[in-house]
């Protein structure tokens, strides 16, 4: 998707609303700004509720959680 947009007199950068919408952008929302390439990239920067919604990754019971950290701690501790 590629839509002209306008930098502001002091430098303000302002996307369309096409984009914003895309994005989920909402006003006061963060974002993060990165440059790869000579290119800008937006990404918004997801609320701890944002995250909270979204099902877990991975799933790991409390037993191998304290299994993996002993493993973990023996191997820095060498």
């Amino acid at each position: 998707m590629s839509v002209e947009g306008r930098v502001g007199s002091k430098g303000e950068l302002f996307p369309p609303k096409s984009i914003r919408e895309k994005l989920g952008l909402k006003p006061h929302m963060k974002v993060i700004y990165r440059v790869e390439n000579g290119r800008l990239i937006v990404e918004p920067i997801p609320t701890l509720e944002d995250v909270l919604e979204k099902p877990p990754e991975i799933e790991i019971s409390l037993e191998d959680f304290h299994r993996f950290r002993k493993e973990l701690s023996k191997e820095a501790e060498s």
